[in-house]
């Protein structure tokens, strides 16, 4: 019995593998997650702090995210409704050793059954890919902790970040595979300002996401017309 659950274990393990290595090959389709995930936590680290946090990512994938946060010294949930991502997942910590709770619940359930559970939420590349990014974002602040932080990343609405974006990072430069965006969902920083003042948040900074096609190099800066991020606090 135990050796028959351990070859179905093994299966699934090999299965998943073949996925984990897609995810975690920073020279495939993830590349820009990787590439940017730097970026992403030094921007968390500079404003919330992660180490020895409770952080909870919501629409963490294949937890690129969720790691790095993890490898910080944070004590990290990571939320999903994919779960062929969260099996990835899971499956990946086996080969970085750090530990992640990966739960597939949407992120409105769970802010119903652990309330303020957080000291940091994160919902990054998440929001342009939902149809409500409105309930999302009022789930994030329900979660976090009074005092604490939410910060989220997503694609400004104009036509700078359509010919980017979308023409470019999909059909020109083919780093994203084709129809990963859907430039009606983008959503503009003063749309995501509001949505964020109307579920309690308070924003402390937005900074834009940079890409240099010529250098390959990724940074963070005051142009906010394509990529961008938001920190936000909950007050006390």
């Amino acid at each position: 019995m135990t050796e028959q659950q351990i070859n179905v274990d093994a299966a699934e393990i090999a299965k998943f593998s073949a996925l984990a290595h897609k995810w975690w090959d920073k020279t495939s389709e993830f590349k820009p997650l990787h590439e940017i995930n730097p970026l992403r936590i030094g921007y968390i680290d500079e404003y919330a702090g992660i180490n020895g946090k409770t952080i909870l990512d919501v629409g963490c994938g294949g937890g690129i995210l969720s790691e790095g946060l993890a490898e910080r010294g944070a004590s990290v949930t990571g939320i999903d409704l994919a779960e062929k991502s969260l099996k990835v997942a899971k499956m990946h910590l086996f080969e970085s050793g750090l530990t992640v709770d990966y739960r597939c619940v949407p992120v409105e359930e769970h802010a119903e059954a652990q309330p303020e559970s957080y000291d940091v939420v994160t919902c990054l590349e998440m929001l342009e890919h939902v149809p409500q990014p409105a309930s999302v974002i009022a789930a994030c602040a329900r979660l976090v902790k009074p005092g604490g932080w939410v910060f989220f990343s997503t694609l400004n609405r104009n036509a700078k970040a359509y010919l980017l974006a979308v023409i470019g990072a999909e059909y020109v430069l083919n780093m994203l595979p084709r129809g990963t965006h859907d430039y009606g969902k983008f959503i503009k920083p003063s749309e995501l300002g509001r949505m964020a003042r109307l579920a309690g948040l308070e924003t402390a900074d937005v900074r834009g996401m940079h890409y240099n096609p010529l250098t390959q190099i990724y940074s963070l800066g005051g142009d906010t017309d394509v990529n961008y991020l938001m920190a936000c606090r909950k007050p006390l």
